[in-house]
């Protein structure tokens, strides 16, 4: 089974549909890092395009769940309000799904619901990475797998993990813990990056789609 990873999309719908044109269903698992809301214009739309590729092909989609996937989750959801999550974009998703409110409790829960990883024998998913810590499942720790900054841990298997946007805004390796960094900044302005892998980790092709004017231009209404 091969891979085709997708990072951080952060509501650039336009992008993404562009770059799932590049997806093989029928020879690829398609893996989303995490990070599907706040920054871009289109939150809502590219939750429910997510959401609907996994309905639709639920054996070849791995949707993980990202710090700001989290936020949301946690703040629509039981647990709520987390306040924090409306200063660092939520406040402006939000605004957004006034355009689909009937969306917004589905989608948060679906958001929650999402695995911190996911792994086979040589590679490992998640968010933001395994660094060296007691326990870097725990959601609410900066050093976890949804927040982590900084380096990681050799695993013994390939980690690929987005969250910390590449200073070249292309994928970069870092040899020290066998990681790819898949963030190229797609809410930047930059691109965004699909990368193909075979099973055991090897890079075949990078696909790289430049960000969507409309994505990131400020709107002036909510419609």
């Amino acid at each position: 089974m091969s891979f085709f990873v997708i990072a951080d999309v952060h509501g650039c719908l336009h992008t993404l549909r562009e770059l799932l044109t590049h997806w093989r269903p029928a020879e690829e698992t398609l893996v989303q890092l995490g990070d599907l809301v706040d920054r871009g214009n289109y939150s809502p739309e590219t939750v429910e395009l997510c959401r609907q590729l996994s309905q639709d092909y639920p054996t070849k989609t791995i949707f993980l769940q990202g710090n700001h996937d989290w936020g949301m989750a946690e703040h629509i959801g039981p647990n709520g309000p987390y306040r924090a999550w409306l200063d660092w974009g939520g406040r402006g998703t939000l605004q957004q799904y006034q355009r689909h409110r009937s969306w917004l409790a589905e989608h948060a829960a679906w958001l929650g619901q999402r695995p911190l990883y996911w792994r086979n024998e040589h590679l490992i998913f998640s968010h933001a990475g395994f660094a060296d810590v007691d326990d870097p499942l725990d959601p609410n720790s900066n050093n976890g797998v949804l927040w982590r900054r900084g380096a990681l841990r050799h695993l013994g298997m390939r980690q690929v993990v987005g969250h910390t946007v590449t200073a070249s805004r292309q994928p970069e390796y870092v040899e020290a813990s066998d990681t790819i960094y898949l963030d190229t900044g797609a809410a930047l302005g930059a691109c965004l990056t699909g990368l193909r892998l075979s099973e055991t980790g090897e890079s075949f092709e990078t696909v790289a789609i430049p960000t969507a004017p409309e994505d990131i231009r400020l709107v002036d209404k909510i419609h």
